[in-house]
């Protein structure tokens, strides 16, 4: 679908997917010790294709849209200071750099697992430029009825989600905001606003495309995971957000640019005075 609207995405990959096989115990790994891999079945992708998938990064790197591969951590631990230690997470990142260099990838983009920031200062020491930052708040995310606020601003408010302007950090990374998720809205609420009318989070997509095409200074940095897509209403979204971006990009109202563009254009840009 990508490929078929020219549309380069950062797919932020988990570095486990690379390996060849394994026993599923890590016990260089200083998780180990943990417990953390105990539900790790070890084997091959012969055997585990949930757990290994080297085919399916090497079609991402070798498809005809020029994407981009970043990195997820190597075993989606959390990045929170308070449940894993500098060396776990240091190993994460270790792990990462050596593993897509035995596959002649190089990762610089880093989404932070269930996006808990932490840790970035050792995002520098294995190449990395540039991570997802956590989305602004809204208004709707302040309310005391927090739920129907949500769903009124989906369905018939005219806020728009946030356009980002992505900075560097003070560790020189690049922080690139996240402005909307594709699957932000879903169960009760999605079938009902459905039934009704437009899908609530396609109208919240077009509303921040439309927003990026009018103020060309910030991003409308739009998000989801893979395995969202699930049932023919996901894969419909995704198709309807993809046709709207490559046709405003068609008419020369947007850029379409991954993570590492971003991050380029970012650090580019000449300082404030």
């Amino acid at each position: 679908m990508f490929d078929r609207y020219s549309i380069p995405a950062t797919w932020a990959v988990v570095g486990h997917l690379l390996l060849d096989e394994c026993q599923g115990t890590h016990p260089d790994h200083p998780a180990s010790d943990t417990g953390w891999f105990e539900s790790d079945p070890g084997g091959s992708e012969a055997t585990n294709e949930r757990w290994f998938g080297s085919t399916l990064i090497e079609a991402i790197d070798e498809a005809d849209t020029d994407h981009e591969l970043g990195c997820h951590s190597f075993s989606h631990v959390l990045f929170d200071s308070d449940q894993i230690t500098t060396e776990i997470a240091e190993a994460e990142l270790q792990q990462c750099e050596a593993i897509a260099r035995e596959h002649n990838l190089s990762f610089s983009s880093f989404v932070f697992p269930r996006n808990i920031i932490g840790f970035r200062e050792l995002l520098p020491k294995y190449g990395f430029r540039a991570y997802r930052g956590r989305s602004p708040n809204r208004w709707h995310d302040e309310s005391l009825i927090y739920p129907v606020a949500k769903f009124t601003n989906y369905t018939v408010g005219n806020t728009p989600p946030p356009l980002v302007h992505p900075e560097v950090d003070e560790h020189g990374l690049v922080n690139i905001p996240a402005s909307l998720d594709l699957f932000s809205l879903e169960g009760t609420a999605r079938r009902f606003a459905c039934s009704f009318g437009e899908d609530p989070v396609l109208r919240q997509a077009k509303m921040g495309i439309d927003a990026a095409a009018t103020d060309q200074s910030g991003v409308f940095h739009i998000w989801l995971h893979p395995n969202n897509l699930v049932r023919d209403a996901d894969f419909d979204r995704l198709q309807r957000v993809l046709s709207y971006i490559a046709d405003q990009r068609d008419r020369g109202q947007i850029a379409v640019e991954t993570m590492a563009d971003v991050t380029d254009r970012t650090v580019a840009q000449p300082l404030s005075q």
